[in-house]
């Protein structure tokens, strides 16, 4: 894919760092990459220089505006949520972190899509030995409503759960999750993946028409809980499977889910740093896998969203600033 150098625009000096910006609602080509000023670090935050940072579904509609009820911009806006990177600077009354420190975290401000970003220090967790910068700088936003969704329908070892969007970058962690709880997993996907599922104990289904009677098949016609990361009519095929509302969470029907009764737990039930630290741990010791479907310097980041907005990716898409 042909490396981009976007717009670059606003100031430059020892103070300026380069971020992603959008001044509009719209598509792929309203972003850019401009020159702005380096965030100072206030009472209790750290400045981190950043090191990796995921993109996210999410982010693609609040750029085109179909969140703005919900999640509305401010413009010019920036992007970001995840990030991965080293302490720089810390500003007064910072507990837990010094310059030098390695960390992993987020920011609710839409602002890791850049090279330096200031963090509250209780949304920081310190990294791993042995985790890479891309894990490490992907794994809020998937990790944690992975865990939020797996945590909502309470799966145990005589549960049977379907995953929808089993490879996806929240799905291919809820699998891995439940399985963690001694659960048996379907996991529904396209046939490229199946042989990834199934090397992780999971029991592969291909989507598509008929797939109901597919997972009745699979499941032996029990299924006790539905987690659903895709949408598209996956809440009222668990209804129609069996499974009782307050059992099936998505992170995408909400309307569905409201009509019967379903949860949406995502990632804000499970946005701390307690929780990214525990899986940050896992995956240090090879107990989560954490698959990074491709890198992009932060100048591609159109280049990044194409590949995002691509349908089954497997995995997850990390600029590098």
């Amino acid at each position: 894919m042909t490396a981009q150098r976007l717009v670059r625009a606003g100031k430059s000096g020892d103070h300026a760092m380069r971020a992603v910006r959008f001044h509009e609602y719209g598509g792929i080509d309203v972003l850019r990459v401009e020159e702005v000023e380096r965030p100072v670090p206030g009472a209790g935050q750290v400045l981190v220089e950043v090191r990796a940072a995921g993109i996210q579904p999410g982010e693609v509609m609040i750029r085109e505006g179909a969140r703005h009820e919900r999640w509305p911009s401010t413009f010019p806006s920036g992007q970001g949520s995840d990030l991965a990177g080293v302490v720089v600077e810390a500003g007064p009354q910072v507990r837990g972190f010094a310059v030098g420190d390695e960390v992993l975290g987020f920011t609710h401000d839409r602002a890791s899509h850049a090279e330096f970003v200031a963090v509250d220090d209780v949304q920081l967790t310190s990294r791993p030995e042995g985790l890479s910068w891309d894990v490490a700088g992907s794994l809020y936003v998937a990790g944690t409503t992975a865990y939020a969704t797996v945590f909502a329908v309470d799966p145990g070892p005589a549960d049977t759960v379907v995953v929808s969007g089993a490879a996806g970058g929240v799905g291919s962690l809820a699998v891995q999750l439940a399985r963690r709880r001694g659960a048996t997993v379907i996991g529904l996907a396209g046939e490229r993946n199946h042989a990834w599922l199934k090397e992780r104990g999971v029991v592969p289904v291909a989507y598509g028409e008929g797939v109901a009677e597919r997972i009745r098949q699979a499941s032996g016609g029990q299924v006790d809980a539905f987690i659903d990361t895709f949408g598209d009519g996956y809440v009222d095929l668990a209804v129609e499977l069996g499974v009782r509302p307050q059992r099936i969470n998505t992170i995408r029907d909400w309307q569905a889910a409201a009509r019967v009764g379903a949860r949406t737990y995502g990632e804000g039930a499970a946005a701390c740093a307690v929780v990214i630290g525990e899986l940050a741990r896992l995956a240090a010791r090879g107990e989560l896998e954490v698959t990074i479907a491709r890198t992009y310097p932060l100048e591609q980041v159109r280049d990044a969203f194409r590949e995002l907005e691509r349908p089954h990716t497997h995995g997850k898409i990390v600029l590098r600033p």
